[in-house]
């Protein structure tokens, strides 16, 4: 959609456009409420900074639409067409250290593991694992929030053009 027409576009219809990008309705109203946009460049900066902090019910309910990372997203959601296109193909090696690593994660942090894999190999996004499973739950809830963020800011860019 060009961003024009998402500035004058009705509240409902801007909602479906934003909503694939980060579930979270408080996000949602804000992005939709700061309208109208000068540019796609601004639209993103507003998605790394409006209705910040997120809480933990907001992330566990937009995790909830994310899958595994390494895991094919089901459904024909737009969320899980997005998943699609961001995770990158990976081997049975990686396949087999990220389904571990999943675990281990969710074990300690009671949560799946979110990580923007867009432009991130199956090796960073590994590190990134390891790396992350050193952290606190505070720590590591901060990193979460970014994250949904990062996803975020690639979807809207992806939905919007100037």
């Amino acid at each position: 959609m060009l961003l024009e027409n998402f500035n004058s576009a009705p509240r409902e219809e801007a909602v479906a456009v934003v909503k694939p990008a980060l579930d979270i309705a408080r996000w949602i109203d804000a992005i939709v409420d700061g309208r109208p946009y000068q540019s796609v460049d601004q639209i993103v900066a507003a998605a790394a900074t409006v209705a910040a902090p997120l809480t933990e019910a907001e992330i566990d309910g937009a995790l909830a639409h994310h899958p595994r990372i390494g895991e094919k997203p089901q459904g024909d959601t737009a969320e899980a067409a997005h998943s699609r296109r961001e995770q990158p193909g990976v081997d049975a090696d990686a396949a087999a250290a990220l389904a571990a690593g999943n675990k281990a994660y969710e074990e300690k942090f009671d949560r799946v593991y979110l990580v923007r894999a867009a432009g991130r190999s199956a090796e960073e996004i590994l590190a990134l694992l390891q790396e992350r499973l050193g952290n606190t739950p505070e720590q590591e809830f901060a990193v979460v929030d970014q994250q949904l963020r990062e996803i975020a800011a690639l979807r809207l860019t992806g939905a919007l053009e100037s």
